[in-house]
């Protein structure tokens, strides 16, 4: 056999696995009347994509009756989190949508949860720190230790701002400011509105500090606590099952991301609601 035919079997071979697990996906979620989809969100925010089109394809599913958001994530970019809470205030007014809290649910991880009918925190999940944060590197004094210097052409005075190669001045780091003030009354807003929470309340705790789970429920944040296992039943009452079917979405995995969103995060300026 040759190393051709070897590569040809190989990639078939994976093709069919793949093809089996999403086949065993969509053969879990036919005829039961009673699923719930479940929909994780691990990790850093750093891309909305695959949690948005998760959701959408539970929510227009009439076999799912309700969608589980399990979130263990500090939270990530804010443009990507806004998408995320987008699509879940969508689901929220069509199905029933349950938040299950894991270990940490903070920031972008929290805002994403503010849509749902429920949200389920254990007593000792780390949430709340309701705040923006931008930052990237200064590597102005490294780069003139070892002889390297930049020329930019920009065509006006703030086209480079937020550049590593540079030291802001306080015009530039004033228009940065105002930018995240702005971002941040947005989540401010956000937290008010679905929490029913009266925004003069909202500010007082709004100012990055986190929550254990205790805290946040008698804060108003979060609904009730209790482990995912409480959330499922709770997914359970809503749709009137106490053996609700739980379906998944195949995983993905992304080599590109894996590789790529390291270096992304440290040398691009982006807004984030993200615990640190």
């Amino acid at each position: 056999m040759t190393r051709t035919h070897i590569i040809i079997i190989t990639v078939v071979s994976a093709a069919i696995i793949i093809g089996v697990m999403v086949g065993v996906t969509m053969l879990n979620i036919s005829g039961t009347g009673t699923a719930i989809g479940v929909v994780e969100m691990v990790g850093v925010i750093s891309t909305a994509d695959y949690t948005v089109d998760d959701i959408k394809n539970f929510t227009e599913d009439p076999a799912i009756e309700a969608i589980l958001l399990r979130v263990d994530s500090p939270g990530g970019g804010a443009a990507a989190s806004q998408e995320i809470y987008d699509q879940v205030e969508k689901a929220a007014q069509k199905k029933k949508v349950i938040v299950s809290m894991g270990a940490v649910a903070a920031s972008g991880g929290y805002y994403i949860a503010l849509p749902a009918d429920v949200i389920v925190a254990n007593p000792g999940t780390i949430t709340g720190s309701i705040g923006v944060i931008m930052e990237f590197p200064v590597i102005e004094e490294l780069l003139g230790k070892i002889g390297i210097d930049f020329e930019v052409i920009k065509s006006r005075d703030y086209k480079d701002i937020g550049s590593p190669y540079r030291k802001m001045n306080e015009r530039e780091r004033g228009l940065l400011s105002d930018m995240v003030i702005d971002v941040y009354e947005h989540f401010v807003d956000a937290v008010s509105r679905d929490r029913d929470i009266p925004r003069d309340s909202i500010l007082k705790i709004a100012d990055g500090r986190v929550f254990s789970g205790r805290q946040a429920k008698a804060l108003g944040l979060v609904d009730t606590l209790g482990s995912f296992e409480d959330a499922v039943l709770i997914a359970g009452e809503l749709i009137g099952t106490e053996h609700p079917h739980l379906v998944y979405p195949p995983k993905r995995l992304s080599l590109i991301d894996l590789f790529t969103a390291p270096m992304e995060h440290l040398l691009i300026p982006k807004l984030y609601y993200l615990w640190q």
